[in-house]
């Protein structure tokens, strides 16, 4: 995928660093709410080999408070300005489902990622802002909103049925609208049931093998430490587990707290495969 001067090779899984700009997200470890606090986290996930720093400026967890559009802008605007000054090549994704913020950001700092929770279905326009700018765009199934979405959980024919059916229709529609460079996201978490999710992660080869790059947003999610009786916090080596069945599925990005620990998975994972027979 191209971004300008920059491109990615999916030949190599990716590494995805999240840096909420936000206050209230999940996990505290990856919360950085000034222009210091961000620059020092960009700095230790660029050292630790992220390929991708994702700036989000709106919490999207389940019950998440909503933010106007203003708001969620000057958190990420704060975000992409201390991304650039550590880094002027590292590639940057904008987690974002609004237009307007995806349109500011794209004018003000040029090429980038749109990683959007809701493939387009909150906020219409920001598939004509990707089409129009040629950026690369993440598309993510969700029903409803972070704030509905975990009482939509029901799927008529199976979960992963459900996405991939969503996914076929979806990707025509961003195609025909204009957006040439498409990833997917199954959207782990976001209404869908503890069960779900690992009928989902089981099967995401289904998805894997629609011919897209595919990202697995696992990371110490309510998957793992509700089945475990732990925390967020104490999440870390099921998200180790888990990112690598993810890989094994076919997924071509992992997006994550902990860059380090993912970074290793990819390295062993590759390791591996390049002995398979």
């Amino acid at each position: 995928m191209n971004l300008g001067n920059n491109s990615i090779d999916f030949f190599q899984p990716q590494v995805m660093a999240i840096v909420n700009v936000t206050d209230d997200s999940f996990y505290e470890g990856c919360r950085a709410i000034d222009e210091k606090a961000i620059a020092q986290r960009v700095r230790e996930v660029i050292r630790e080999g992220a390929t991708i720093v994702d700036v989000g400026g709106y919490s999207s967890r389940p019950g998440a408070v909503d933010i106007t559009v203003e708001q969620e802008w000057q958190r990420v605007r704060m975000g992409l300005r201390a991304v650039r000054e550590v880094s002027r090549d590292v590639v940057v994704s904008v987690d974002t489902f609004r237009a307007e913020v995806a349109k500011r950001a794209i004018e003000e700092f040029g090429w980038l990622i749109i990683n959007d929770i809701s493939a387009g279905e909150l906020s219409p326009e920001i598939i004509d802002v990707v089409a129009e700018a040629d950026v690369p765009y993440i598309a993510m199934h969700m029903k409803g909103t972070p704030q509905t979405m975990q009482q939509m959980t029901s799927y008529e024919g199976g979960v992963v049925a459900a996405v991939r059916g969503y996914f076929e229709q979806r990707v025509e529609q961003l195609k025909a609208r204009g957006v040439k460079q498409i990833i997917l996201d199954p959207g782990f978490g976001f209404a869908k049931s503890v069960e779900q999710n690992y009928e989902l992660l089981a099967d995401l080869s289904q998805l894997c093998s629609m011919g897209y790059p595919v990202l697995a947003g696992l990371s110490r999610k309510s998957m793992i430490y509700k089945p475990l009786g732990v925390t967020p916090k104490e999440s870390l080596a099921g998200t180790v587990a888990l990112n690598w069945e993810a890989l094994r599925q076919g997924a071509t990005i992992l997006r994550v707290h902990d860059v380090q620990e993912a970074v290793d998975v990819v390295r062993l994972y590759g390791m591996l495969k390049a002995k398979e027979v």
